[in-house]
């Protein structure tokens, strides 16, 4: 996946930095393209070599909104009234997924394990909106609103929000990015256009700078003891 060059993208996530009491918010905007680099095509040749790459996978439904999934609903035809039918995602279109978290958080992450249960695809742009909306704005106040209309026609002038397909990463503990003390909540979207084979990545994060600071305080003072004590 190369990363794409975008100014509006930089300028929206310096404003993404948002600081109010004890709370702050870090997130960033990137753009992929789906154009596979080498390491790329080594990954994806093991990440397709037992299966079919238009082979479907199966989603988790999208958090809190299992209802409202155009494709999730109760199976009438399988005999079975208790049947969830499941959103699903092409082998390969899943491959572009993992690998733009790669991208995104190397070199200290490596999502090349992930499974697809990990990944949900969201109802409609309208849903995710309303709920980056919802999350910012608690925190983010006057300063989100500012940056609120210009953030998304910047996305929709690089990606065609119409046309592409949204996906969500929700991982368990051990493999969350944010799963820090102090993330008082995270979100990762994929914007993915399959026809401009393009992706762009809104990730955010909520932190509670006291209890986060504490922690950090806490891992120095360790060390220092540690240190002291002729232990490392």
């Amino acid at each position: 996946m190369k990363l794409l060059e975008n100014s509006k993208f930089e300028a929206i996530n310096n404003a993404l930095s948002m600081q109010t009491g004890d709370s702050a918010i870090v997130g960033r905007i990137e753009s992929y393209s789906c154009k596979m680099a080498g390491t790329d095509k080594a990954l994806y040749k093991r990440f397709t070599s037992e299966t079919n790459a238009h082979d479907l996978q199966a989603l988790s439904p999208p958090q809190g909104f299992m209802d409202m999934s155009p494709n999730i609903g109760r199976g009438s035809n399988s005999g079975d009234e208790n049947t969830v039918l499941c959103d699903t995602i092409s082998r390969k279109s899943l491959f572009y997924l993992i690998a733009t978290l790669n991208a995104a958080f190397e070199p200290d992450y490596d999502f090349s394990d992930a499974k697809s249960h990990e990944f949900s695809k969201e109802p409609s742009i309208q849903w995710v909106m309303n709920s980056v909306h919802s999350n910012l704005s608690a925190i983010g106040g006057d300063q989100f609103s500012a940056l609120r209309q210009a953030l998304w026609i910047a996305i929709n002038d690089e990606i065609n929000l119409n046309e592409c397909d949204i996906y969500s990463y929700n991982p368990d503990f051990n493999s969350d990015p944010y799963g820090e003390p102090g993330c008082l909540w995270s979100f990762n979207y994929f914007l993915y256009n399959k026809k401009l084979k393009r992706i762009v990545f809104f990730t955010c994060r909520a932190i509670n700078s006291v209890q986060m600071n504490a922690s950090d305080s806490s891992v120095i003072g360790l060390d220092f003891a540690m240190e002291e004590g002729g232990m490392v």
